[in-house]
């Protein structure tokens, strides 16, 4: 009991002591997935689950799986999360937990299965671990850990989210408050997209929780606006762009696909 009391003052405790309300999600569904270790991405007809290596292309209504696509450990050691963006899947890829930490964005055919390019990011100031498409340009957040597979100098406090325009060059970058960075300890953010509320909502590694967060209007770190309790436990999740509130995320100890309906944030 003591220890949940510790969690929910923590939960209350945003930037200066402001306090931040903790929300709860709903779960719709849970739907098997053998691929359900890093993350999910989602389209109009189809759920994509994401494992290191691999993923799984699913049909949403029913959750039958209908294609896989399958790629060389040597050179997809690390996928770790991937965005429907057209026709495309565009995912985040890294070389985790090998250092110096190396980062690409490898772009798939959603339709056929397929890789089509990789953009080498090369060394970072961190390890690619999810991009989303956003306002015009693409966002992407670089992870930092304060054990394996981080770097010397750096730990968790290090991680970034980055805003790149369509050539792939840095426009500007944020840190995270140090009320998220200290449920993301000692990993990092997994998972993260903007709702369709604007806000940024991210996940951390393992805990069940979505962090809500805007830009600042001033300085360069985010606002941590809210904490949502989910039914998933961290790693990449993905907005159903076609029903506002809902969003699919994964339970890496089932290896399912969880659908949740978020509540609104003020």
């Amino acid at each position: 009991m003591r220890r949940l009391l510790a969690v929910a003052t923590w939960l209350l405790a945003g930037p200066a002591g402001a306090e931040v309300p903790v929300l709860k999600a709903e779960l719709l569904r849970r739907l098997p997935a053998p691929e359900a270790r890093q993350g999910v991405a989602v389209d109009a007809r189809h759920l994509y689950a994401v494992d290191n290596s691999a993923i799984g292309k699913y049909d949403k209504a029913t959750g039958a799986k209908v294609a896989e696509w399958t790629g060389d450990r040597g050179r997809f050691p690390h996928i770790n999360s991937c965005e429907a963006v057209g026709a495309e899947l565009v995912c985040a890829s890294s070389n985790y937990p090998a250092v110096p930490m190396t980062s690409s964005v490898e772009v798939f055919d959603a339709r056929r299965m397929v890789h089509l390019r990789t953009v080498a990011l090369g060394q970072q100031m961190g390890s690619l671990t999810w991009v989303v498409r956003h306002a015009g340009a693409w966002w992407a957040v670089f992870a930092n850990y304060d054990a394996r597979g981080g770097e010397p100098g750096r730990d968790h406090r290090y991680t970034q989210l980055v805003r790149f325009d369509d050539q792939w060059r840095r426009t500007q970058a944020w840190s995270f408050p140090g009320s998220v960075l200290a449920r993301f300890r000692p990993m990092s953010s997994s998972g993260g997209g903007f709702g369709p509320d604007g806000l940024l909502y991210v996940t951390g590694h393992d805990h069940p929780e979505l962090y809500v967060l805007r830009l600042p209007v001033g300085g360069s770190t985010l606002e941590h606006l809210a904490t949502v309790e989910v039914p998933i436990e961290g790693q990449a999740i993905a907005f159903d762009r076609a029903r506002p509130g809902v969003v699919f995320g994964i339970s890496r100890s089932t290896r399912e696909v969880v659908e949740v309906r978020l509540p609104k944030v003020q």
